[in-house]
């Protein structure tokens, strides 16, 4: 791939629209600190709603993949991104725990809608060999929207918790604009005889089951064992930064150097070196890397010492990103995109749930060298199973004309069936 070829207008745009979104994505983590101090929760109680929500990721995320590709793409995120800014000016205005509590579950169901649909608009619209670069460029947009949401959370949470999740909200109004205006409306197929038929159920297609797929069952597995690796760095970082004696704010500098280093490190994605490696042989060196800034946590102390290791570990994350999604993709088969990447996204959701609970039990019992000891050595055996089990290239198949074409194709289309009665 030449250095100078450009990502399509419809990725293009996409990516910046979820960097809008982005921006306002500061509030989930501030969940917990508002349900403690403005309903009078305990820890525990604050966590189990952390967990809720968690949970309603699951079932999130495997509808967002059907309607995705039933619905369509852009009608599957602007219902996600809507349902996401009531959600959270429910919490905003939540008088009672209950209403909280509701509040965090419904943002739980709607929170993953929009993730399926936008992952398979980018893996649809370019050339296989692309994808790579393109998901790993949708991670850094979300990246550099999370340095610049950090900044925000850092001015709004001194003032009022609870506008934290009215600036979350508005910036899902506006990026549901952004897709609405920007971003070409879901086109129906063109059946046989030029009837309008569902983009993703062709008659002669196949259903789509992804539970029955092997291979991605296998790449499933190691993807939860990877969020939940991922999720860790997230959530007992503060925690774990503060039984050392360290400001738990110094997290807020690890997460903004590990997301500079996302964004920074993307020419690295597009070395030939680098876009040689077969798929599972860069995913091992992907958490070997991640092994490596985990136990620079574990080990290390000073500030600097930390930073550089949550650039290492970001660079091990640049790379799980834009192979992982780029392989689902590649596993799908024509018209069931949506829902292989929904259920590989599943993973999140177990993670979230998970990891809170496993992270503080291994700080209360064993300490922070422990924690980011175990975690290091999950991803060297993740490093182990990938050479072995992750599959390395696509099966062959035909892939579907993408629903956001222009029309003149499905024109074009509806002409040659008729010539050809």
């Amino acid at each position: 791939m030449r250095r100078s070829e450009a990502l399509p207008r419809t990725v293009r745009l996409l990516l910046l629209a979820r960097v809008v979104n982005r921006l306002g994505a500061f509030s989930l983590p501030f969940l917990t600190a508002m349900i403690c101090a403005d309903h009078g929760a305990s820890l525990t109680t604050a966590g189990l709603v952390t967990a809720a929500f968690g949970l309603a990721t699951i079932p999130s995320r495997l509808t967002g993949g059907r309607l995705a590709d039933r619905l369509g793409r852009r009608t599957t995120i602007l219902l996600g991104l809507c349902g996401c800014a009531v959600s959270q000016l429910a919490i905003a205005a939540s008088g009672s725990l209950a209403w909280a509590v509701a509040g965090a579950v419904l943002l739980g169901l709607a929170y993953e809608l929009y993730e399926p649909p936008s992952q398979a608009i980018i893996g649809e619209s370019v050339a296989p060999a692309q994808r790579v670069r393109a998901f790993s460029l949708f991670s850094a947009a979300l990246a550099a929207g999370a340095m610049g949401a950090g900044l925000l959370a850092a001015v709004l949470g001194r003032w009022d918790l609870r506008w934290l999740f009215v600036v979350d909200a508005l910036t899902c109004l506006a990026c549901a604009l952004l897709v609405r205006l920007v971003l070409p409306r879901d086109r129906p197929a063109v059946g046989r005889r030029g009837r309008a038929e569902p983009a993703a159920a062709a008659p002669t297609s196949p259903p789509v089951r992804p539970l029955r797929d092997r291979a991605l069952v296998s790449i499933l597995c190691t993807g939860t064992a990877y969020a939940l690796i991922n999720q860790q760095t997230v959530m007992s970082l503060p925690l774990a930064l503060a039984r050392q004696g360290r400001p738990a704010a110094d997290a807020g500098l690890l997460f903004t150097a590990a997301a500079a280093t996302t964004v920074l490190a993307q020419p690295l994605v597009r070395l030939r070196g680098v876009t040689r490696l077969s798929t599972p042989t860069a995913l091992a060196l992907a958490h070997l890397l991640l092994a490596a800034g985990l136990l620079g946590y574990a080990l290390l102390h000073a500030l600097p010492a930390l930073l550089v290791s949550a650039a290492v570990w970001s660079l091990g994350d640049l790379l799980v990103m834009g192979r992982a999604y780029a392989l689902v993709t590649d596993l799908a088969p024509p018209g069931g995109s949506g829902r292989y990447l929904a259920v590989f996204g599943t993973s999140w959701g177990v993670a979230a749930t998970l990891a809170p609970l496993l992270g503080t039990q291994l700080l209360a019992r064993a300490g922070t060298t422990a924690l980011w000891s175990a975690t290091a050595g999950l991803c060297v055996v993740l490093a182990a199973v990938h050479l072995r089990a992750t599959p390395d290239a696509a099966r062959p198949s035909v892939r579907p004309e993408p629903e956001w074409r222009p029309a003149a194709r499905v024109v074009l289309r509806t002409r040659s069936a008729r010539d050809e009665e």
